[in-house]
């Protein structure tokens, strides 16, 4: 295995239509006995970082990990037909996800800030979780801090296929936050302008190539075979 591909979810592969903020909400009502005042910061943070800002902003004790994350999957459980009738696969995403399932030599995965759990439901409402090794990827269960969660699935991937941990990693993500995790690890970050930041901000944040959006199937090809070179 020559690369280990780490994709993002939100706003990388999909559009949730605010589904993920409404996940947020109910899983803080579960929680907290009533409804949220202000919105869950999300933009690139991990659940344990969104659920613990949200308890703190509304000057509420932070419940234990386990318990929220109880109730972040109860709050996502079944919400595959919202995302399907309001939500979409982003363009070019099929395409490249689909050549590289079929190349042996790349672990194509994911790098989200979402629970598993919840990460299955946003790509299964849209059949794209067929087309990533969803069982190697790093989870927002496991670290506040994104950029360990390329650690857990570096680990992972070793665990799984005997893979070095050195192995040439490319993080492909909407935000800062996925370039400086990225970077943070000794990664490669492809940025992708199809969140809330330009072309020109995820430049100067440092990542590594930026494109507009997916739709250039053979010049990402291009981009991650140099990377494993």
């Amino acid at each position: 295995m020559q690369l280990i591909v780490l994709w993002d979810v939100d706003h990388t592969l999909v559009d949730n239509a605010g589904v993920s903020k409404e996940i947020y909400a109910s899983a803080f009502k579960a929680l907290a006995g009533r409804d949220a005042e202000l919105p869950a910061p999300t933009e690139g943070r991990t659940d344990r970082a969104i659920m613990r800002e949200m308890f703190v902003r509304h000057g509420l004790p932070v419940p234990g990990w386990a318990t929220a994350q109880r109730a972040l999957e109860e709050a996502g459980r079944g919400r595959e037909e919202d995302l399907r009738q309001r939500g979409r696969v982003l363009p070019g995403v099929q395409e490249v996800l689909k050549a590289l399932a079929t190349d042996f030599e790349n672990c194509s995965s994911v790098l989200t800030g979402n629970i598993s759990a919840n990460a299955r439901v946003k790509l299964r409402a849209f059949g794209l979780d067929g087309l990533l090794d969803m069982s190697v990827g790093g989870y927002g269960e496991d670290s506040e801090d994104r950029a360990r969660l390329v650690d857990a699935a570096r680990a992972r991937i070793h665990a799984a296929y005997g893979v070095a941990m050195t192995t040439p990693t490319v993080l492909i993500g909407d935000t800062p936050r996925d370039v400086r995790a990225a970077h943070d690890t000794g990664a490669r970050c492809i940025a992708v302008a199809s969140g809330i930041h330009s072309v020109a901000e995820l430049r100067a944040v440092g990542a590594d190539f930026v494109v507009p959006d997916l739709t250039d199937t053979e010049g990402l090809l291009a981009h991650l075979r140099a990377a494993a070179a």
